[in-house]
């Protein structure tokens, strides 16, 4: 099967030229001008259109059984939005409930996602510790293409993970050329807030960023920075959202640790004035962990990303609807944590950073999808625009416009975070596996069309004398302005 996009100008994380791309059996054939292609190739026009690497979301959480309910997207219909909004990949988390092998909660993980339309693959949780985690680690690197471990320091009683599991983990994935990612929120701290909240009398949405103050993922994020640095390993943060969390990633890189940051999309918009809002069902449709911050946060998560602090964005997608929120309507704890936003998260990005002049086209690229396909090893296979790469593409309308709405969405979800925000700067086609898989509103991918890739191992961050090896660490990414 053969696919041209035509008459678009290519964008990716480096460079904007005119060409035409040439797609045969999933991958990247050639490209150029006037190119000669087969009578019978599938034609794309993409004149007066940017064409760019299919946007990847390195965190989502499709069909997550979670608080006592399960995510409403499924990783069929969480592709479909995903792939509605130019993102052609995901990396989901497979989190196993504590004492449950790693091996069996990733198969089951592997059954749920064999109807996805768009690529997948898998980060593992450790959420506890024994000699059987630390071999089953080994088996997901070296036969199933896991090479990322994350690590709740959050959820107290649930699967945080202690001080000494990030240890043990942490100095496991040096072993094995993987690297540790973390939700950095002192749980001890957050468990006793929610207590003393709930002891006030103070039970609604609004104790939601009252019990998880910025100072609270600041400590964590430092703990976590300084584990790292003493054991020598790499560290990829997710969902940054406070001001002090950039500012300890910035002072680790500059003085030369592998320190990672990834942000989303909805804490670069949104303020904790969202949890005010006298509607309880719309204030607790926005509770997640981290809750949205006040304004001056967002400022220096945009600081980040244009200065390199932060490399990668995404969403934390976990859609559960106002039925499932009402668990929580007489104890905030209780709220299940998160939103959606994987289809919304490429416009909202061009929206309110390139329209803005916070960030260039090729920085968009960057940090919607080359950034996170170096970090976790998929470059270039993915994220980038060369013969041989996966042919995941997308043709961007800079002039298009939409409304986010509710009402328009593709996700099972009965809430948008965006809602009524009008973005310049659409998809208008979205090639997944050099097939058209989304195109003028009209979704072509079918269940099972997504494929499970691989994220091959970087080399031991030991060298043979058992030395610390920093030199193996993931390759440099884009640094913004």
């Amino acid at each position: 099967m053969s696919l041209l996009i035509k008459g678009g100008t290519v964008v990716t994380h480096d460079q904007s030229y005119r060409a035409d791309i040439y797609c045969v059996d999933g991958r990247i054939a050639a490209i150029g001008e006037n190119l000669d292609v087969p009578a019978n190739t599938e034609v794309v026009d993409a004149g007066g259109q940017l064409v760019m690497p299919g946007g990847i979301d390195p965190h989502t959480h499709m069909q997550l059984p979670f608080m006592g309910t399960v995510a409403k997207d499924d990783f069929e219909s969480g592709t479909a939005a995903g792939l509605a909004g130019g993102t052609t990949s995901i990396i989901d988390f497979v989190i196993p409930a504590p004492q449950q092998s790693l091996l069996e909660a990733y198969h089951q993980w592997r059954g749920w996602a064999e109807k996805s339309v768009a690529d997948y693959s898998f980060h593992v949780a450790i959420t506890w510790w024994d000699d059987s985690v630390r071999e089953e680690m080994g088996e997901l690197v070296r036969s199933h293409g896991v090479n990322s471990f994350k690590h709740f320091m959050a959820y107290k009683n649930a699967i945080m993970a202690t001080d000494d599991i990030l240890v043990e983990s942490f100095s496991r994935c040096m072993e094995l050329g993987a690297i540790p990612t973390v939700h950095a929120e002192n749980g001890e701290l957050v468990f006793h807030l929610q207590q003393q909240l709930l002891a006030q009398g103070i039970t609604g949405p609004e104790a939601h960023p009252m019990s998880r103050p910025p100072v609270v993922e600041a400590e964590a994020s430092n703990r976590a920075i300084s584990i790292a640095n003493t054991l020598g390993a790499p560290i990829y943060l997710v969902h940054v959202s406070a001001k002090e969390s950039v500012d300890a990633i910035r002072y680790a890189r500059d003085n030369g640790q592998h320190v990672y940051g990834e942000c989303l999309a909805g804490h670069l918009v949104l303020d904790d004035s969202v949890y005010r809002d006298p509607d309880w069902g719309r204030a607790a449709a926005h509770v997640m962990s981290p809750p949205f911050r006040p304004k001056g946060h967002q400022e220096a998560l945009w600081k980040g990303l244009q200065g390199g602090t932060l490399q990668t964005t995404a969403t934390d997608h976990c859609a559960f609807c106002a039925e499932q929120k009402a668990a929580g309507r007489d104890d905030f704890s209780k709220i299940p944590n998160g939103t959606a936003g994987i289809e919304e998260r490429m416009s909202v990005l061009w929206e309110k950073g390139v329209n803005s002049g916070k960030l260039t086209p090729n920085e968009f690229v960057a940090i919607t999808s080359t950034n996170t396909a170096k970090i976790f090893n998929l470059f270039p296979r993915k994220g980038a625009i060369q013969v041989g790469a996966d042919a995941d593409l997308v043709v961007w309308d800079p002039q298009g416009s939409k409304t986010l709405s509710v009402e328009t969405q593709r996700s099972r979800i009965d809430f948008n975070i965006f809602e009524g925000m009008t973005v310049k700067g659409i998809p208008s086609c979205t090639v997944a596996n050099g097939k058209v898989a989304w195109q003028q509103g009209e979704l072509r991918a079918q269940a099972g069309d997504g494929r499970y890739y691989d994220r091959p191992a970087y080399p031991s961050y030991y060298d043979a004398l058992g030395k610390r090896n920093a030199r193996n660490a993931p390759t440099a990414v884009v640094r913004a302005k």
